[in-house]
């Protein structure tokens, strides 16, 4: 197997790591890098709980993402959007609203709203669920995580409620 010296740029830092061909990005992300807030679902892109985000705001499943194809790119997981002690309103807004039970696929749902909200800024109920797309919660019957957008969308807008 061959092996890749590639430099991530993970939540801001710089990480050059060695990885083999077959080494995707979330195994780099939990294993090499210790970041465990991206979670291993399914390892086939079905369930949405590896989603990170590429660049400008691109949502990718990074079990289906080789990490070296990944060389220089900017990655941010969910822990990287929190600005020192203050969250991104997104994940206030999964706080705020109780969007939030077992807590497994809320890493990769918030990535997820992120990327919507980034591309969408005022999205629709419709639109939400379709920006949800791939992303599956077994608990919370997706109710409150489409108020949690909701919400998130009129903070970042300056317009809470």
């Amino acid at each position: 197997m061959s092996k890749h010296f590639v430099t991530l740029n993970v939540n801001g830092e710089d990480h050059d790591v060695v990885v083999a061909s077959n080494k995707t990005l979330l195994d780099v992300l939990r294993d090499q890098l210790n970041m465990p807030e991206t979670k291993y679902g399914c390892g086939t892109g079905e369930c949405g709980a590896c989603t990170v985000l590429v660049e400008d705001f691109t949502a990718i499943n990074s079990c289906m993402t080789l990490a070296a194809t990944m060389d220089g790119r900017k990655i941010t997981t969910a822990a990287g959007l929190q600005k020192g002690n203050e969250l991104h309103p997104v994940q206030q807004a999964f706080i705020d609203k109780a969007a939030v039970q077992c807590g497994y696929c809320t890493p990769g749902m918030v990535i997820k709203s992120v990327s919507l909200l980034a591309k969408n800024p005022n999205p629709t109920e419709q639109e939400i669920r379709e920006g949800l797309e791939g992303s599956i919660c077994r608990c919370t019957g997706y109710l409150k995580i489409v108020e949690a957008v909701a919400a998130a969308s009129k903070a970042m807008a300056g317009t809470a409620g």
